[in-house]
């Protein structure tokens, strides 16, 4: 058994028009399964499918702006393009960030609601991703968190090292996912997270089960009977398995978590 990586989780006070700032960004559609829920992903698209890690967007009352620990960078063909995409970035109500960068090549920023993001500078690897070239998640020790995250998700280990490590769809196809060594404190609060899905829902209970063996803990935030359950890794990131078979309010794709 296995899950697949399907969409990174932004909570937001105006989920309309927060996922209309990423549709725009990503040059994606919109959608919604009901109120306070915006899904954004590539027009056309059959969700779920490995090509792409869709966005979904939930309206919760009064969510933090911090720097939180999981974040997209977007992918571009050559300067030029980078130039021109911060600029229409900034035009669409992005701002500058400083997250004590210094002076990389990449453009740090933040979208309408505080969330950062980088656009990165022309990079061969991310060349077919599309326009999410990668999700991170900052951990303090990604070999570790590699041996939990390569057995949660059917998706392939490319790189690892004592900073980092990459894991892209067992296809070939899509953005990565980077564990990324990163210091200090651990959020209080999780604004961005990622999503899996099982196979079928039939294999939610068992898939659940088998993260807590490998490590996941369960976490109550208030979601009561959601259509999904609240786990945490064993650095206590939080993600969600989607599509819980029964008794369950909501959607599969969107989560209010």
């Amino acid at each position: 058994m296995a899950l697949r990586l399907v969409q990174v989780n932004f909570k937001a006070r105006d989920d309309s028009a927060l996922g209309r700032f990423w549709a725009d960004a990503l040059g994606w559609g919109v959608s919604s399964e009901g109120p306070g829920v915006t899904n954004v992903e590539p027009v056309g698209f059959s969700w779920p499918n490995p090509t792409a890690v869709c966005v979904d967007v939930v309206t919760v009352p009064d969510p933090e702006t911090v720097r939180y620990r999981v974040h997209i960078d977007l992918a571009t063909t050559s300067a030029a393009h980078q130039a021109e995409l911060v600029a229409r970035l900034k035009e669409l109500g992005a701002t500058p960030a400083d997250v004590g960068q210094g002076d990389v090549p990449w453009t740090v920023l933040a979208d309408p609601e505080g969330n950062v993001f980088c656009v990165l500078e022309p990079r061969e690897v991310y060349r077919d991703t599309g326009p999410i070239a990668r999700v991170v998640v900052d951990c303090a020790d990604p070999r570790a968190l590699a041996g939990f995250w390569g057995e949660a998700i059917d998706w392939t280990l490319h790189e690892l090292t004592d900073d980092h490590a990459v894991f892209r769809s067992a296809e070939g196809v899509g953005p990565y996912l980077e564990l990324r060594r990163a210091a200090g404190e651990r959020p209080v609060s999780t604004r961005v997270h990622i999503d899996l899905l099982p196979y079928s829902r039939e294999e939610h209970a068992a898939e659940v089960a088998r993260l807590e063996a490998l490590g996941a803990t369960g976490v109550d935030i208030g979601q009561g009977d959601a259509s999904w359950t609240v786990l945490a890794d064993p650095e206590g990131n939080e993600f969600c398995v989607l599509g819980k078979p029964s008794g369950a309010a909501g959607g599969v794709q969107g989560e209010s978590s």
